[in-house]
């Protein structure tokens, strides 16, 4: 009888760790990235997409273009206060990060603000942050378009016409060749912790 119960437990036991590899190789297959999330990401295959828009030197430019290595996006707009200066600050360095390691991240960042930021302004704003942050603009039919496709929100605020201030969204989006909109970064996120991440994506899909 103990003999039974044995084998009994033997199958049981086998009987689990054939459950165990399958759904892991199952969800391997479903998200290559899975151990590099912090949590699902709903709706992530409607997330990103393709856009035009005017670069720092007036340029219009396409999202195959400027997406060619992988990147960091972040909307915001140069006047901003506070939010926007220190959200790129904190995304450039982790790109710093990752230089470090050897690893080439493109920083962008794409304005909600096209009525002020121009690609002169623009290129202004970036340069004081990172040499190699992308500053991207265009018209408002061109922003629109962009926030939407990364399914971001932006709204002017009423007053003065010139000094006004814009509500926004404040995720940092990681987007890798090929394969388009892989996750999101949130505000508290440090860069240690975004540069862990995004070297984990990079490091997955090679």
């Amino acid at each position: 009888m103990t003999r039974i119960y044995a084998i009994a437990a033997a199958a049981v036991l086998l009987a689990l760790l054939a459950g165990l590899w399958v759904s892991t190789l199952f969800r391997a297959e479903g998200d290559a990235f899975a151990q590099c999330r912090e949590g699902a990401v709903a709706g992530q295959d409607t997330i990103g997409g393709p856009f035009t828009l005017v670069d720092e030197t007036g340029a219009t430019v396409t999202s195959d273009e400027v997406l060619d290595e992988p990147a960091l996006i972040y909307f915001g707009y140069t006047f901003c206060p506070d939010i926007c200066p220190y959200d790129t600050a904190r995304n450039v360095e982790a790109v710093e990060l990752l230089e470090e390691r050897g690893l080439t991240v493109k920083p962008i960042f794409i304005s909600v603000d096209p009525q002020r930021d121009t690609p002169e302004v623009l290129a202004d704003f970036t340069d004081n942050m990172h040499p190699r942050l992308l500053g991207l603009t265009g018209s408002e039919e061109q922003v629109k378009a962009a926030s939407q496709a990364y399914r971001t929100y932006y709204r002017k605020q009423e007053g003065d016409p010139d000094y006004y201030l814009v509500d926004h969204s404040t995720f940092t989006y990681l987007t890798l060749p090929g394969t388009g909109f892989v996750d999101f970064f949130r505000r508290d996120a440090t860069p240690e912790q975004m540069a862990e991440r995004v070297q984990c994506f990079i490091d997955s899909a090679s």
